[in-house]
């Protein structure tokens, strides 16, 4: 379009200074050489070298060999920024420079076609086309690079996000598994106590089916609260208070094991993060007991010492062996000890038996 209408223009142009200069007789080189520079800059778009040197050396032609003096010498400027402006600098360059020296040369001679202020202002504009043309590709590449890094940076934030949301189910997942887990674990555990003592001690089987019923509620209000989170709508709160070392002892009698307990430090000014992830590793390693060990006997070791929560649970049941890593269970627990900078080892004990303990680093938070 620019094209057009600067070959538009400078056509109607040369058209009224003929029919204004009619006592001048039009030969075919006032015709012929501006439809060349004209042709030329029509070109500019997909040749700008050869739509350059054509109108320029068009334009340089004419001056000297035609009979009237039009306005084409308009056309050799907007070849000169076209070509900066697509990136043939050297080219501009080259072609401006010649032709000022060949406009120089031809004012050697006794008459003088243009004067000096018209060849430092022609001179002038050669320099401030190639100029404008460079700054013009400059300042679209760094907007190409602004744009570029824009789109980088948004695709970050999406890949982060996809990350987070992938971090954030994992989380969520794990913290089913170790509710669900612990809780279906005990109510299978109490009622093949109820089933098997349902006719011989039905004391027996009534504390199961009351445990059980605990249980289950306890596993419904978990469960509750959890989608609740997901669905992100407005519930009331749970009643019962969170699981906490504070209140281990409510975690060890939820068990149904006989735990021998060891508290060593304080507990109660233990970091949210930490305090959940340890309450989850000791829930499941007692459900691992219960489920596998073939005991109802554990040994449970809490210390808050050198910076770090340490947990032991161990038990002496002629279970079956865990291989060093196996199962959702160990996996969680050792991704919530590893997610905050901690460690977790579980493995047979030597002298029979199997063994869980936990380091979690109180200043390890992220």
């Amino acid at each position: 379009m620019v094209s057009l209408a600067v070959v538009g223009v400078t056509a109607v142009a040369m058209v009224v200074m003929w029919l204004i200069r009619a006592d001048v007789r039009v030969d075919a080189l006032d015709v012929v050489l501006p439809v060349v520079a004209m042709m030329g800059v029509l070109l500019r778009e997909r040749w700008p070298v050869v739509a350059l040197v054509v109108a320029t050396g068009a334009t340089l032609a004419y001056y000297p060999l035609s009979s009237l003096d039009g306005p084409i010498i308009f056309l050799p400027f907007v070849a000169l920024f076209t070509a900066a402006d697509r990136g043939h600098l050297a080219a501009a360059i080259v072609t401006g420079a010649t032709a000022v020296l060949a406009m120089g040369l031809g004012e050697t001679g006794d008459v003088r076609h243009v004067d000096d202020s018209a060849f430092a202002m022609i001179a002038g504009w050669v320099v401030a086309a190639i100029a404008g043309g460079s700054v013009s590709r400059n300042r679209r590449a760094y907007l190409q690079e602004a744009e570029r890094r824009v789109r980088e940076a948004e695709q970050g934030r999406e890949a982060e996000a996809r990350r987070r949301a992938g971090e954030e189910r994992l989380r969520i997942a794990r913290e089913l598994h170790d509710v669900l887990g612990h809780n279906v674990s005990m109510i299978n555990v109490q009622a093949s106590a109820a089933l098997h003592g349902l006719k011989k001690r039905p004391e027996d089987a009534e504390a199961a089916l009351r445990a059980i019923k605990e249980t289950s509620k306890e596993t419904l209000r978990e469960l509750r609260t959890t989608l609740g989170v997901l669905r992100q709508v407005d519930e009331d709160a749970p009643t019962a208070p969170a699981d906490s070392l504070a209140r281990v002892d409510a975690l060890v009698e939820a068990s149904g094991l006989a735990v021998r307990t060891e508290v060593l430090g304080d507990l109660d000014r233990v970091p949210v993060e930490v305090d959940l992830a340890a309450t989850r590793i000791i829930r499941e390693a007692l459900t691992n007991v219960s489920r596998h060990s073939g005991t109802d006997a554990a040994t449970l070791t809490i210390a808050n010492k050198a910076g770090n929560i340490l947990i032991e649970v161990e038990d002496d049941g002629p279970g079956a062996a865990f291989t060093e890593g196996s199962g959702f269970g160990l996996r969680g627990m050792r991704e919530r000890a590893e997610a905050l900078g901690g460690r977790l080892e579980a493995g047979p004990r030597p002298g029979g038996g199997f063994r869980v303990a936990a380091e979690l680093p109180l200043n390890g938070v992220s």
